[in-house]
């Protein structure tokens, strides 16, 4: 894949002229701009900006992106292996192992040696008003990230934190069910056990649950919870307490990470885990859920994640994902790191109704 200029992209500014790059969490609590990736599995890497200026929007239909067609992709969980993984989640479930646990599968197809993310963040830009949208450049180091995600994993001012999980998803509010406005309330109760270890005690608070967020064709079910972090304590220590996202892994954390390890096939990567920025002057940031995430892995294939909630939620939804999947990855793209092989990733999630 060719290479272009080291590039961020977030909440409206684009930031150049990369400084320095390290994994070092500790590195958000010193000073300048910095752009951050966390992939699910757990890797960091942060880069810092010395040039940040007001971000231009796309000036037309931004058409210079063209992904691959839907007969090229493949997966790594077939519809037997995916509905097979799905059987041994709601087996665990029902041994009490876990509540909840959500299931992924990696799609490939191939991409053009000469793609430019940013042409991708441009077309979503135009189509799609994420309010967590970004972009993450960084082809020496073996990071290319392009986010349109809607849902908030962390943000921070000064010691004040907020984290906004999505669990509920229907085309009107009609279509939320008891069991959507249940599943957030759980996933809230996660929420509120990673900030509470890291967080001054009494401080944690849920200021709004299951509120109905609207947007272009469909509404979330989302709730906001609160917090102050405890003296001492910086970045390091919130993604230690809070990483990976609850809202896509399952409950407990712990149990629902086991199952995920043992039944996907393939790393996730950024999507499903963090992707944003930290002003570290001012003391702000602010990290999105790796969702509706692009990420090229070299240069000619390209994948994509599909994520499902286990239990009667995928029991009636589970036929639908193959033909769900291929759509949606086919205009919501992704890309990543260089690999020795010749091959590119791009990694979408894809919640089930």
């Amino acid at each position: 894949m060719k290479d272009f200029a080291p590039l961020a992209r977030f909440a409206g500014r684009r930031a150049t002229g990369l400084l320095d790059v390290t994994h070092d969490p500790g590195a958000l609590d010193s000073t300048g701009l910095w752009a951050v990736v966390a992939d699910f599995e757990g890797s960091l890497t942060c880069a810092r900006f010395r040039d940040v200026r007001p971000a231009a929007r796309p000036a037309g239909p931004a058409l210079r992106w063209c992904g691959p067609g839907r007969d090229q992709w493949t997966t790594s969980l077939d519809r037997a292996a995916y509905t097979a993984g799905v059987r041994r989640i709601r087996a665990h479930i029902a041994a009490g192992e876990v509540y909840q646990a959500n299931l992924c599968r990696v799609l490939s197809a191939p991409l053009d040696a000469g793609a430019d993310i940013e042409a991708l963040a441009d077309r979503l830009a135009a189509r799609h008003h994420a309010p967590y949208a970004g972009l993450v450049r960084l082809p020496e180091h073996g990071v290319e990230v392009v986010s349109a995600s809607p849902e908030l994993f962390l943000r921070r001012t000064g010691r004040g934190i907020e984290s906004g999980p999505i669990k509920g998803t229907g085309r009107t509010e009609g279509d939320l069910l008891e069991k959507d406005h249940a599943e957030n309330v759980m996933i809230v109760d996660l929420v509120r056990n990673d900030l509470g270890r890291v967080c001054a005690t009494g401080s944690v608070t849920v200021p709004d649950l299951c509120v109905v967020e609207k947007h272009p064709g469909l509404v979330h079910l989302v709730s906001t919870v609160r917090g102050e972090l405890r003296d001492g304590a910086g970045w390091a220590d919130l993604l230690a307490a809070a990483f990976p996202p609850g809202s896509v892994t399952g409950a407990p954390k712990e149990s629902a990470l086991g199952i995920i390890r043992a039944v996907e096939t393939a790393p996730r990567g950024p999507y499903c885990g963090g992707v944003g920025w930290v002003d570290a002057d001012r003391g702000h940031g602010e990290l999105a859920v790796g969702m509706k995430t692009c990420i090229p892995v070299s240069c000619c294939s390209f994948s994509a994640a599909a994520a499902a909630a286990s239990s009667d939620a995928v029991r009636r939804s589970v036929g639908k994902a193959p033909r769900r999947c291929s759509a949606r990855a086919a205009s919501s793209s992704a890309g990543r790191s260089r690999l020795p092989t010749c091959s590119a990733r791009i990694v979408v999630g894809i919640g089930l109704p």
